[in-house]
């Protein structure tokens, strides 16, 4: 109650009053400022003068829209922190842009430059006595030079010739036109391609119009590495890309130094590849066969790296006796086992199927055959089963020739065999049509039946013999 009684004394707070009650001692704030008090008296004593607060109107007036001629459309914008008496256009420099300013370009002679699409904007040279000042660069603002790696200026400067040029800016380039981890992604891209097409050239082609000599030893590194990850047949084929890129794009020394930055990876690929040593081992001394890699590289290493193990594997593998006709067929003939081995694979496979006529079994053991280029012999084996197993007379049913053309017009559907394959395997039938006669009489009648089979269900598109 006592709090209540001494706010009921408490003297009511007013404009008058209230300077006093924050200051009791008299010296009260005014309620109006001093300007506008002599704003006020003006206005009083003297109306005809003009007065601060109607010019304070008058230049707030200044930026509102008016009509510049009475009873047209026509107006008068005028933006506000624009001499339109000069220029007549909004200037968007007095822009702040947005964070007060801070994402603001100035124009205050820094490194910074205004890029326009025209071309370079406000360009002002180094100063002479600057440290970073080259006369060459510098007397042109339009030479620049485009580059990816650290040594392009201390080439350029050199007076080294530039590695290549770039169409787009019209710039000399000097050091490689891609980076380190687009060239990695290129280099992956064209081995798995010729993992495809067995073209060795295209991939030469390839590394030479990325013109990025200084990552050459990382060709070496991406090939071998993508050679681990799959069969003996692409094994093959990256030891044969290895000897046409040498000499040229891959030099002796880019060729050995990839190699040694393999061999220094070799626990990380361990990890992903259990037997990546003898693999590693095998393509090395493969490479010393081929006249790749010299021997001496072999015997330069101290077992002071983490990969020497995998050079004490070449070395046994080039101690053996034969070793050269040996490690030419290290990975097999190309599709990683012996021709003979695979033509008995692919007769198992077939008497397989015939007896329990499921075609996707019979699909997958062929492509666990990863022999694409030698699929004619699987044509060409699995008609010739098929006559044999109808019997030495021709029947007006062959249910086994039947079955067969089911089999190749499925693997071809499933782009697990191609067209071509399939018109080679029955080529090759004709040719050796004299002596299958030998063993099944009615053979050049059931070719026949085969051939219009072929066509007739669309996996077969070569004109008939006897047209």
């Amino acid at each position: 109650m006592a709090s209540q009684t001494e706010f009921s004394k408490r003297p009511e707070v007013t404009v008058d009053t209230m300077g006093k009650v924050h200051n009791p001692s008299g010296q009260g704030i005014a309620a109006f400022s001093a300007k506008k008090k002599t704003t006020t008296s003006t206005t009083t004593n003297t109306p005809t003068t003009p007065t601060t607060i109607e010019t304070t109107h008058k230049q707030q007036n200044e930026h509102q829209t008016r009509k510049i001629e009475e009873g047209s459309a026509r107006r008068n914008i005028t933006r506000k922190k624009t001499d339109s008496s000069t220029t007549g256009n909004y200037d968007s420099r007095n822009k702040k842009h947005g964070g007060a300013g801070k994402g603001k370009w100035l124009n205050d002679g820094s490194d910074h430059l205004h890029i326009l699409k025209g071309g370079i904007e406000n360009y002002e040279p180094l100063d002479e006595n600057d440290p970073l000042y080259v006369a060459d660069e510098d007397a042109d603002p339009s030479s620049f030079i485009l580059s990816s790696h650290e040594t392009a200026d201390e080439l350029r400067i050199s007076g080294a010739q530039p590695s290549a040029y770039d169409a787009d800016n019209d710039k000399a380039v000097y050091g490689p036109m891609l980076t380190l981890t687009e060239f990695k992604i290129r280099v992956s891209d064209a081995v798995r391609e010729y993992f495809d097409s067995s073209d060795a050239d295209e991939v030469v082609r390839c590394i030479d119009e990325m013109k990025c000599r200084e990552y050459h030893p990382e060709v070496v590194k991406r090939a071998i590495s993508l050679g681990l990850d799959a069969g003996p047949r692409e094994r093959e084929l990256i030891s044969r890309l290895l000897a046409c890129l040498h000499p040229n794009p891959l030099s002796d020394d880019c060729l050995e130094l990839g190699f040694e930055v393999l061999l220094d990876s070799m626990d990380d690929l361990v990890i992903d590849i259990p037997d990546a040593k003898a693999m590693v081992g095998s393509f090395l001394a493969r490479a010393v066969v081929d006249e790749v890699v010299a021997p001496a590289f072999l015997s330069n290493r101290n077992n002071s790296h983490p990969g020497d193990c995998v050079v004490e594997k070449a070395v046994q593998l080039l101690s053996r006796e034969h070793c050269t006709a040996r490690l030419e067929k290290v990975w097999g003939p190309g599709d990683g086992r012996p021709v003979s081995e695979l033509k008995n694979a692919m007769d198992q496979l077939l008497k397989e199927y015939l007896l329990s006529r499921e075609l996707d079994e019979a699909a997958s053991c062929v492509r666990e055959l990863k022999a694409k280029h030698f699929h004619h012999e699987l044509v060409k084996r699995g008609v010739k089963i098929a006559m044999e197993e109808d019997g030495r007379d021709h029947a007006s049913k062959s249910s086994s020739l039947d079955a067969m053309a089911a089999l190749f017009k499925f693997l071809v559907q499933n782009s697990i065999v191609s067209e071509f394959q399939v018109a080679k395997g029955v080529q090759r039938l004709e040719k050796i049509l004299p002596d299958l006669k030998l063993d099944v009489p009615a053979a050049p009648g059931m070719l026949d039946e085969f051939e219009t089979l072929a066509r007739e269900q669309g996996f077969l598109h070569i004109p008939s013999s006897k047209a």
